[in-house]
């Protein structure tokens, strides 16, 4: 597993030289790894890739330098790097009215819970959420969730040789699913490499 460090980062002033080209890249990227379901929620597929530029933004919004604070940085989201058996993909969940995202958030409590992916139909395997902390409550859902979805490695080669992935979500208020695109597909099943 490839991880952020200390090193793989650009100091801030160099970060702000490179930024334009680095943020159309990681923009690029991520149209690789994002995976719309329905109209309202979309799973970002991270990587190293994402980390990096995620990790370079807050500490360039946040003026972070001193290195004890850049690696509390790096403890916090390298944990969101694919481990070379899992999938890890960070889940927004948008309404664009404040009303209606209240409402839907406790309509759909648990939705965090029910994100699965199957590989030619086959079983469904789902996510593994929140590990990190808590998002949700008895009465409603977070807006954004972390979610992990762990494989074996017989699952893995499914994957890797399937003709169609789809991944779901079989809440009650929002039963829906994708089928990813090639594109999508093999930008994916890099992270088992």
């Amino acid at each position: 597993m490839k991880i952020l460090t200390y090193n793989s980062l650009l100091s801030l002033k160099d970060y702000e030289k490179q930024r334009e080209q680095i943020k159309t890249n990681a923009i690029n990227h991520k149209k690789r790894r994002s995976v719309t379901i329905g109209e309202n929620i979309i799973l970002l597929f991270e990587d190293f890739t994402t980390i990096h530029y995620q990790v370079q933004e807050m500490l360039r919004i946040e003026r972070i330098t001193k290195k004890v604070d850049v690696q509390e940085e790096l403890n916090a989201y390298n944990p969101l790097i694919p481990d070379g058996n899992n999938l890890k993909a960070t889940m927004l969940i948008m309404y664009p009215n404040v009303i209606q995202r209240k409402q839907m958030l406790m309509k759909l409590n648990g939705i965090e819970n029910e994100v699965w992916i199957s590989a030619n139909n086959h079983k469904r395997v789902f996510a593994i959420s929140d590990e990190d902390l808590d998002r949700s409550n008895e009465r409603k859902t977070s807006a954004v969730h972390f979610l992990r979805f762990q494989f074996d490695v017989k699952y893995i080669e499914l994957l890797k040789t399937a003709t169609k992935i789809n991944i779901g979500i079989s809440h009650s208020e929002y039963e829906l699913c994708s089928e990813l695109t090639d594109d999508i597909t093999r930008s994916l099943m890099a992270d088992f490499d």
